[in-house]
C-alpha cells in the first residue's frame, strides 16, 4: 500500500513538472552584428576604387588586396572619419586612440589568410539607438487588447573598422567554387548591440532605423539586397524561473539580407529553441544560415569563440590618435537625423504619422517636398492655418503618391527628375484654387515629369484649360442625362451615388476640363426641374 501511495504521489508531482514544462515560456535575449561597407572612393588598406556594382571580377584589384608578398598597407583616413560620425549619431563615446589588430582564420575569399579589423581598442563604443516599438496591453474590464507605441533604448556595445572579404561563386552543377577578389578590402563597419532585444519585430525595427541613420549621415548606400549591409543575430533563451539572469547557449544566425528575414528568423530560432528546451534536451553553441524558401533556420558549423581567432595588433599599421579637434570637426558635420526631422515634419507641417514616415525613409522625396514648400511659402503665408495645412496635403499627396508612382520606385538621385520645385509649387496652386481637375492634374503631371515643362504651358499646349463656357457645359450635362435615364430615376428616388456618378460621366466627356462643383450645381439644376 505504501509502495503504491508514494508512486502515485510520484507520478503526480511528475505530472504537474510536466505541464508545467510545456506551458513555460523561455525569454529570448537577443544581440545584433551588423556590418556596412562605407560609401568611400578607395578600399580601406589601398588605392583600389571602392565599386560594389563593378561587374567584371578581379577587375578592382592591386598587390596589397590581393595579398602579394611584400606589399603594406595604409588606412583610408575618410573611412575612420566616416566610422567615427557613426558613432557620434549613435550617441558612442570615441576612443582617444586606437589600433588595428589581426583576426586569423583561413577561408579561400580572404587571400592574406587574415583579417585586418579591431579588437580590444574599437574606434566607438557605449553608445544607444531609441527605437519605437509596440507594446501590447490588455484591457481587464473587458479583456480587448489593446497596442501603445513606447521608446525603448538599445544600447550599442562597440562599433569598430575592418576589411571585407572577397566573394564566392558557385556555379551550377560544378564541383568548384570561382574566387572574385574586388570586394576583397572594402571599408567595412561593424557594429555590436548588447543584448536588449527581445523579440523579432524589435530586431527589424533597429536594423531598419540603423539603415536611414546610416543614409542620412551619408556613410554608407546600406543597400541589404546588395549586400552593402549584413545582419548577424546571437539569440538565447533563459529560464524564467531564475529570474532570467542566467543567459542560454547562445545560437548565431549569419548573413541575413533583409529585414524581413531578419525578423522571420528570430521568430522561428524562438520557437525551435523553446520546442527544444521543452522537451528536456540542450541547446548547441552554433552558426546557423537562413533558409529562404524553407523559412527555417539551418546548421551550418560550431560557433567560434574570440580566442579560435588568435587575435593581436597589426604589426604593419601604426596605433591611432585623436584630439578633440579632430573629433568636433566630424561632429560640426552631422546633419539632421531622422528622429529629429521625424519631430520636426510633424510639428512644423501638421502631417500624420504615416505621411512623415515615408518622408522619414525617403530622404531625397523629403528634401524635394521641403524646396516645394519653401517655393509657397509666401503665398501660403496669406492663407488661415486651415488653408494652409490643406495647400500641404495636396502638396505631400500628390508627391507622394503621384510623383513616387513616375518615379517606379527609383530615386531621385537615379534618374534625372525634370520638375523644378517653383514648377510643382505652381502645379500645386492650380490644384488648390480649383483651376484644374484631379484627371486633368494627373495628366498635367506626367507631362511635366517628361518633359520637364511649366504647369501653363503644358495645360495651353494641350488645350486642358477649364472649360469656362457655362452654356455649353449644360448642353454637355443635358447630353449625358439623356444617355442614362436609369441614373436620373435613381438620383430622382433619393440615391446620391447615381448624382456621383453622371457627374462623372460628364467629367469623362470633358476630359476633366470641367469644373467639378459647377457641373454638380448645373446637373441638381437640370434634374430638379
Amino acid at each position: 500500500l505504501e509502495c503504491g501511495f508514494f508512486q502515485a504521489l510520484f507520478c503526480c508531482k511528475f505530472n504537474q513538472i510536466l505541464i508545467y514544462l510545456l506551458n513555460m515560456t523561455y525569454k529570448p535575449t537577443i544581440g545584433l552584428e551588423i556590418h556596412a561597407e562605407l560609401k568611400t572612393n578607395s578600399k580601406m588598406f589601398c588605392s583600389c576604387k571602392n565599386d560594389l556594382d563593378e561587374k567584371r571580377p578581379n577587375f578592382n584589384i592591386c598587390e596589397i588586396c590581393t595579398a602579394q608578398p611584400g606589399t603594406l598597407p595604409v588606412a583610408n583616413e575618410e573611412a575612420i572619419k566616416k566610422v567615427i560620425k557613426t558613432g557620434l549619431a549613435l550617441n558612442c563615446k570615441i576612443a582617444e586612440d586606437s589600433k588595428f589588430d589581426r583576426k586569423n582564420y583561413f577561408y579561400p575569399d580572404l587571400p592574406k589568410g587574415y583579417q585586418i579589423s579591431q579588437y580590444d581598442q574599437p574606434l566607438c563604443e557605449h553608445g544607444y539607438l531609441d527605437i519605437n516599438v509596440e507594446e501590447k496591453h490588455i484591457s481587464n474590464s473587458r479583456e480587448l487588447e489593446i497596442w501603445s507605441n513606447k521608446i525603448k533604448r538599445i544600447r550599442i556595445r562597440r562599433i569598430h573598422l575592418e576589411e571585407d572579404t572577397g566573394s564566392l561563386l558557385h556555379p551550377d552543377d560544378a564541383d568548384y567554387s570561382l574566387v572574385n577578389l574586388n570586394r576583397a578590402g572594402v571599408p567595412l563597419m561593424e557594429l555590436v548591440t548588447e543584448p536588449d532585444i527581445t523579440s523579432g519585430k524589435e530586431a527589424r525595427k533597429f536594423a531598419e532605423e540603423l539603415q536611414i541613420i546610416l543614409r542620412y549621415l551619408g556613410v554608407s548606400f546600406a543597400d541589404m539586397e546588395k549586400g552593402q549591409m549584413r545582419v548577424e543575430v546571437n539569440i538565447s533563451l533563459s529560464n524564467p524561473s531564475a529570474g532570467g539572469k542566467k543567459l542560454g547557449t547562445k545560437v548565431e544566425i549569419k548573413n541575413l539580407n533583409s529585414f524581413k528575414t531578419v525578423e522571420k528568423s528570430i521568430d522561428f530560432e524562438i520557437e525551435r529553441q523553446n520546442a527544444i528546451l521543452k522537451s528536456g534536451k540542450k541547446i548547441i553553441q552554433e552558426t546557423r544560415g537562413w533558409h529562404d524558401k524553407k523559412e527555417i533556420t539551418f546548421s551550418q558549423r560550431e560557433k567560434e569563440s574570440a580566442h579560435d581567432y588568435r587575435y593581436f595588433p597589426e604589426p604593419d599599421l601604426p596605433p591611432l590618435y585623436f584630439d578633440k579637434e579632430f573629433i568636433e570637426k566630424i561632429k560640426s558635420e552631422i546633419p539632421e537625423l531622422p528622429e529629429q526631422k521625424r519631430e520636426r515634419f510633424t510639428k512644423e507641417y501638421a502631417l500624420d504619422k504615416n505621411t512623415v514616415e515615408i518622408f522619414i525613409v525617403n530622404k531625397d522625396l523629403s528634401e524635394y517636398f521641403e524646396k516645394v514648400i519653401s517655393e509657397l511659402d509666401e503665398w501660403i503665408e496669406q492663407n488661415t492655418d486651415n488653408e494652409f495645412k490643406k495647400i500641404i496635403k495636396i502638396a505631400s499627396n500628390y508627391i507622394i503618391s503621384d510623383v513616387q508612382g513616375l518615379l517606379q520606385n527609383k530615386q531621385f538621385v537615379e534618374i534625372e527628375f525634370k520638375i523644378t520645385p517653383e514648377n510643382f509649387a505652381e502645379f500645386i496652386k492650380m490644384i488648390y484654387q480649383e483651376k484644374i481637375s484631379s484627371k486633368v492634374a494627373k495628366m498635367v503631371l506626367s507631362d511635366m515629369f517628361h518633359t520637364g515643362s511649366d504647369p501653363s504651358s503644358v495645360i495651353d499646349g494641350n488645350n486642358w484649360g477649364q472649360m469656362k463656357d457655362e452654356g455649353q457645359m449644360e448642353k454637355i450635362v443635358k447630353e449625358i442625362i439623356l444617355k442614362n435615364p436609369k441614373a436620373v430615376l435613381d438620383y430622382k428616388a433619393g440615391k446620391q451615388n447615381a448624382l456621383q456618378f453622371l457627374a462623372g460621366q460628364v467629367m469623362a466627356k470633358t476630359r476633366g476640363t470641367s469644373n467639378p462643383s459647377t457641373v454638380q450645381k448645373i446637373l441638381k439644376k437640370i434634374l430638379s426641374n
